[in-house]
This record gives C-alpha cells, structure tokens and sequence, in this order.
C-alpha cells in the first residue's frame, strides 16, 4: 500500500528551523489558524500560486501522514476541497523527502525526491 503524502511548502528560514529543531511550530498562518497547513499533490501549485506568489527561497517537503496519525485532519478549505490540517508541531522524522521548490515547463511545482 502506497504511504499517504501531503506537502508543506517553507521558506527557507522555516526549513532551517526544522531541520536544526527537528520540529517545525508552523508559519504565521498556521499560527492563527491553530493548525499546519498542507497540500495534496493535486492541491500543491495551486496553494503556491495563491499564498507565496512572488516569493522566492521556497522548499518544498514530502510529509509522510501516516506518521502523524491523529494529528491529521482533512477539513474543507479553498473551494470546498478538502485538505491536510495538522494539529501538533511537524517533527523532521515525519519528512519522506524536501527541497527547493521548483517548477516544470508547464509550471507545475515538482515534487522533492528522496537523495
């Protein structure tokens, strides 16, 4: 069976604290929203297009929602489509892979790869 991924999209300072915490609190947003904001795969360029256009210095990470268990919640956001909500901190060790955010020819963001 195929591990359920969502994706979290950082800047590169919020990488950082990750990656040196080994958890990450959330960003601003997530902050006031009282939960960690992801993003299906089919959600993804559509979420960086809306709330980070402009921005640069983006990563991109593959958050594995299994190993969240029930801090996980798929709740209606933009449109009525259901996304990812977690409720707790983002540990590292729930990271299958991230990186840089990237984008296709077409424009779509690209997905990290696992090194």
């Amino acid at each position: 069976m195929k591990t359920p991924v969502a994706y979290k999209v950082l800047t590169a300072e919020q990488m950082a604290v990750l990656e040196h915490e080994g958890r990450f609190a959330g960003a601003p947003i997530d902050l006031t929203d009282g939960f960690i904001h992801l993003s299906t795969h089919a959600q993804l360029t559509d979420t960086v297009d809306k709330h980070f256009a402009g921005q640069t210095g983006l990563w991109v990470a593959s958050v594995d929602l299994e190993a969240l268990g029930d801090a996980v919640k798929w709740e209606p956001s933009r449109g009525g489509q259901l996304f990812p909500h977690v409720y707790a901190p983002l540990p590292l060790s729930a990271l299958l892979a991230y990186g840089e955010l990237t984008r296709d020819d077409a424009g779509n963001v690209q997905l990290p790869v696992a090194g």
